[in-house]
């Protein structure tokens, strides 16, 4: 997929008087591009389209107009665009409540080290996290980690012919995994295109 440029993008009053349509368009083409592993661990795939409605709406927010600013806020998101060859992920902890928040963040230090894209018949894929600065430290992981799974042709080739695709963590912490669902295998393999 292509970066994203200014060009792509609508001016703070065109994205004010579209902004609720795309947001439910980018909603509804969300919903097939997360996966929930186990009750608090869930992936959220970029793609361009996400990574748009991202950028509008911190443009929005801050009411950036100016080129440069612009120019930031697209360095910052673009590199979760995937490639064509990897698929891109943000992946969020959740836990509502603050106390346990803080407690299970600290037990599941390096978890953002410890996910796994399986495809039958090849070897697991160890997600890159975090590529663009460290979010954990000596005592805890944070809520959000950016991961990048890459793959190779040979893999894609096996997904895009209907091999089965898992995604999981290894950490012996919380161990959990996920068989993608027939729509999140699709949603996914548009990826690669």
């Amino acid at each position: 997929m292509r970066p994203l440029a200014r060009e792509d993008l609508l001016t703070l009053e065109s994205y004010a008087q579209q902004r609720t349509e795309f947001r439910a368009r980018v909603m509804a083409h969300k919903k097939a591009r997360t996966v929930h592993i186990g009750d608090h661990l869930t992936l959220i795939f970029e793609d361009r389209l996400s990574i748009q409605y991202q950028v509008q709406e911190m443009l929005r927010i801050e009411r950036l107009f100016e080129a440069d600013a612009i120019q930031d806020e697209l360095d910052a998101y673009n590199p979760l665009i995937p490639s064509g060859s990897d698929l891109r992920a943000t992946l969020l902890l959740e836990y509502p409540d603050v106390e346990q928040r803080k407690r299970e963040l600290m037990r599941l230090r390096d978890i953002e080290h410890a996910f796994e894209l399986s495809i039958d018949g090849f070897p697991p894929v160890l997600a890159i996290a975090d590529e663009d600065l460290p979010r954990s430290n000596e005592e805890k992981t944070a809520a959000v980690h950016f991961l990048r799974f890459p793959l190779t042709a040979k893999q894609i080739a096996a997904w895009r012919a209907g091999a089965t695709v898992t995604l999981a963590s290894t950490l012996p912490a919380l161990p959990v995994e996920v068989v993608l669902s027939r729509e999140q295998w699709l949603a996914l393999a548009a990826d690669f295109d």
